[in-house]
């Protein structure tokens, strides 16, 4: 007798293997960071497989914060410190201070009847209040004091006297220019005896101070501070307007005798910038100032000094006599002007300004 046997478990797809409880519980398990193969080569061919990097979070911006006054400390500093103008600034606030100081010293010593050396001591304050600030300038700029035009090892050098023979041979050329155009007459003389050497040697002395004062005032450290951030020749340009607008101060000037003044001071740059040093500006200067004021014994920038050599007299237009300013303000200053730039030009024609060398 046959017999037919049931099968009673479920018939399962082909290939495939019941799962066990072990299998179930490695599927909840947390899976490895996928790794990728190149497309070109299997897994089995032995090459690296390729991570893929995960990208960190991505962090804010820090916010920029600033002080209350941050909008006024950038006017005035920089990346690298304060500014050129910033320093000028400095340096014009301590000879104002400066000047202060020292008015309030003399003003006690003052006599009732001025007499004639009053006038130096009122000029000696005006250049010691120039020049004591950029000592403190020298310190925060960390240079020494020489480089800012006065370096005390060529005082009174062969630049000075140089300086100084030009000047009043300049001014001799446009006084004789003067006199042959029939517009000047030397007159007589003024002084005599010892008071022609007294005063001779008293407006060498005044106006020696005087060409300190202003050439170091506007050539000076200002000329330094200005030139690192503007070049040296709008730094001079600027300067030789504002040489000009301080002399509006002396009575008897005029526009045509402002605008001499420019060029001259802006000549003096010139020769700084040639030289190395204001010592050649400062003998040019003081002769210049000396020759106009007591040897010829003509107005200088509007005024007459005391105790002057000779009686002149001018002849003719304005504009060939200079008029009340002096012959500062002839237009003949001009030409000279320009003669004496071509002529320095030639005789110095090397830029020694900044080099330590010279």
């Amino acid at each position: 007798m046959s017999r037919t046997i049931v099968d009673t478990d479920p018939m399962l797809p082909f290939g495939s293997a019941p799962e066990s409880q072990s299998d179930l519980q490695a599927d909840s398990r947390p899976k490895p960071p996928s790794v990728s193969y190149p497309d070109d080569s299997p897994s089995a061919s032995g090459s690296p497989p390729t991570l893929t990097p995960v990208s960190p979070p991505q962090l804010s911006a820090p916010i920029r914060r600033e002080s209350a006054i941050a909008p006024l400390v950038e006017i005035f500093v920089g990346p690298e410190g304060l500014y050129p103008g910033a320093r000028w600034l400095i340096y014009l606030a301590l000879a104002y201070i400066t000047f202060g100081l020292l008015n309030f010293l003399i003003d006690g010593l003052r006599p009732e009847r001025v007499p004639i050396w009053w006038t130096m001591v009122v000029e000696s304050r005006m250049m010691l209040a120039v020049i004591l600030p950029a000592f403190v300038m020298a310190r925060i700029e960390a240079r020494p004091f020489g480089d800012f035009g006065l370096p005390a090892k060529r005082a009174f050098g062969r630049d000075f006297w140089a300086g100084a023979l030009w000047g009043i041979a300049s001014l001799t050329v446009l006084m004789l220019a003067l006199a042959a155009f029939g517009a000047f007459s030397f007159g007589s003389l003024s002084l005599h005896g010892a008071r022609i050497f007294k005063f001779a040697f008293y407006y060498a002395v005044f106006f020696l101070i005087v060409a300190f004062f202003e050439d170091f005032f506007m050539r000076g450290y200002s000329q330094w501070v200005l030139a690192q951030g503007m070049h040296f020749w709008p730094a001079a340009a600027l300067l030789s307007i504002l040489f000009g607008v301080l002399h509006l101060l002396n009575p008897g000037e005029a526009r045509i005798g402002i605008a001499a003044v420019m060029a001259i001071g802006f000549f003096f740059c010139l020769t700084l910038r040639r030289t190395g040093t204001l010592w050649w500006a400062v003998g040019f200067h003081m002769s210049w100032d000396w020759g106009e004021s007591y040897l010829y014994s003509v107005p200088d920038s509007g005024t007459i000094s005391r105790g002057h050599l000779l009686n002149p007299t001018f002849h003719g237009p304005a504009w060939l006599t200079g008029g009340s300013v002096g012959p500062e303000g002839s237009y003949l200053l001009f030409l000279l002007v320009f003669g004496l730039w071509f002529l320095f030009s030639r005789v110095y024609p090397q830029v020694k300004y900044g080099n330590p060398d010279f």
